[in-house]
């Protein structure tokens, strides 16, 4: 395995509280996971869209100019970390960007600096003052964070911090440095309800005008 640089982009989630799959709907008229891919693109050798079913795996992958290969979680229904590991599995890198599908506003030199802090460690995570971290906005070395999956679910444990437990050598990345890169850390922003959504177009009406 060389030292390439995949995403994982996680599209299996139910969307509840927005009401209906985002990851296909569109924000200033381009599919959200669209938003998502072109902004990771130049910095990613390998894009990797994880969802939940099959049919949702068809629905994706008629869009045209998708650029991105389309998995089903391997492992079922469970939640970030069953995407995570199904994302290790077909990464087909040393390191790999988990992100979620409604990241539209992700920054690329905040996942140059992840990818570049990762190198010979674990994981390189951002992390808040008040101790919060970002598990799914994090750059992992593949090979060592799928064998700590792995362990977790074998102990039932299906979230991202089971996995993160395990893994030595994280690096561990403040916000405020990475605050030198965005300044606004929109990188973090997520849609998870229409308002958010409604926010969303306006910072990007914003950033076009």
């Amino acid at each position: 395995m060389g030292l390439k640089r995949a995403c994982v982009i996680l599209s299996g989630g139910l969307s509840r509280r927005f009401g209906q799959d985002k990851c296909l709907k569109e924000l200033a008229g381009k599919p959200l996971v669209v938003h998502v891919l072109d902004r990771i693109a130049p910095v990613v050798d390998l894009r990797l869209v994880v969802v939940g079913s099959e049919a949702q795996r068809e629905t994706l992958c008629r869009m045209p100019h998708l650029n991105a290969e389309v998995v089903v979680d391997r492992y079922g229904d469970g939640g970030p970390l069953i995407g995570a590991l199904t994302g290790f599995d077909g990464a087909g890198a040393a390191y790999a960007l988990l992100l979620p599908c409604d990241a539209a506003f992700v920054s690329p030199k905040v996942v140059d600096l992840l990818f570049d802090l990762c190198v010979g460690r674990s994981a390189a995570i951002p992390r808040w003052p008040n101790g919060y971290i970002e598990p799914l906005q994090a750059v992992y070395d593949v090979k060592r964070s799928r064998e700590a999956a792995k362990v977790a679910l074998d102990e039932g444990k299906r979230d991202m911090n089971a996995m993160i437990s395990r893994l030595s050598g994280v690096r561990y990345v403040s916000t405020l440095v990475l605050q030198q890169f965005d300044e606004k850390l929109t990188t973090f922003f997520n849609i998870n309800t229409v308002g958010d959504w409604k926010r969303a177009e306006s910072m990007l009406k914003r950033s076009r005008s």
